[in-house]
């Protein structure tokens, strides 16, 4: 007999496995994401998605179709978050104030002169404020992927509007929330809830006369040819979430919402940093088609206004102990 030499047992063992039946590992079915993206190509909010996508490929090739949905054609942010929370649309972003009506508690964010900067801001949502937050939109059937900073809110007026006298008895679109209605009532003025969508046209034909907004939608929908005027108060810190259907979510196995969670939190920070340049570009193109800006006067007038916004929603959003807390941080 032949001796069992290592040449013979490696080629008995290649053998038996070319002969053994195949065990095929069940392939994980690709999942469409649908996305509502409020502006164009161009612009922060769609290019996120356009990167969330890109990554989510390199990191799980496959998995997912991202179907982005630009130029507000799913509609406006409050039509676009009921059908995150039926599951129709999968994920989006939004600001604060459009899902305060469903979390009132996310307010404190959007309270008037309360964060001096966008490092402020990012402490905060970093935080147990951000962390409780999450919590609450989750109970709402929101799954928060990271908090973004749309940038500072401004005046916008068909003639320039300095001080906050000046807006006695014009009527302001504003969105749809109580905090937004009662900031610009305390200056007189008269809040009408509009669509972002429907705002352009809102203001054309003169259903309203201003607005505020931030730099960077304010060129993205070319606002400046209809309040070609921008008072720079700066007076709301425009917050925002990157989030996700729980529905869509719950569906997703532990390793793709670990991938979605890890991606949301760099594509946030992609984001802001989009918006800051978007800002420049966004002004710059405003100026070249008639947009002026202008500076606000009196600012402790307008920061007394502002201050009694915090007393009126601090039951809402914890108390004026967490208020003053969250502007000490």
């Amino acid at each position: 007999m032949q001796p069992l030499t290592r040449r013979h047992f490696l080629k008995a063992a290649t053998l038996t496995a070319l002969s053994a039946p195949y065990i095929a590992r069940p392939a994980l079915a690709q999942t469409t994401v649908t996305v509502a993206s409020l502006l164009g190509e161009d612009k922060p909010e769609t290019r996120i998605w356009r990167y969330i996508a890109e990554k989510a490929e390199e990191r799980l090739p496959g998995r997912f179709r991202f179907n982005i949905v630009a130029n507000g054609a799913l509609g406006g942010e409050k039509q676009v978050a009921d059908s995150i929370r039926l599951g129709s649309v999968q994920a989006s972003l939004s600001t604060v104030s459009a899902l305060s009506s469903w979390v009132p508690q996310l307010q404190i964010l959007d309270l008037p002169f309360l964060f001096r900067s966008p490092e402020h801001l990012g402490r905060v949502v970093a935080g147990p404020v951000g962390a409780e937050l999450k919590s609450a939109l989750a109970d709402e059937r929101f799954i928060v992927g990271g908090f973004i900073d749309y940038g500072a809110r401004h005046l916008l007026t068909k003639t320039p509007v300095t001080r906050p006298e000046g807006l006695e008895g014009v009527t302001i679109r504003v969105i749809n929330s109580p905090l937004h209605t009662g900031l610009w009532s305390a200056f007189g003025a008269v809040p009408v809830g509009i669509p972002i969508t429907e705002t352009y046209n809102a203001l054309a034909t003169g259903v309203a006369d201003a607005m505020d907004l931030t730099k960077s939608a304010y060129a993205g929908f070319k606002l400046y040819e209809v309040v070609p005027c921008l008072t720079e108060t700066g007076h709301i810190r425009a917050s925002g979430v990157i989030y996700f259907s729980q529905a869509f979510w719950n569906g997703l196995d532990p390793e793709a919402q670990t991938v979605l969670e890890a991606i949301s939190a760099e594509a946030a920070l992609y984001f802001n940093a989009l918006i800051v340049e978007d800002e420049t570009a966004a002004m710059e193109t405003a100026r070249e088609n008639g947009g002026t800006v202008f500076q606000p006067e009196d600012m402790d007038a307008w920061r007394a206004g502002a201050r009694n916004v915090w007393a009126d929603f601090a039951p809402a959003v914890g108390g004026m102990e967490r208020i003053e807390t969250v502007a000490n941080t």
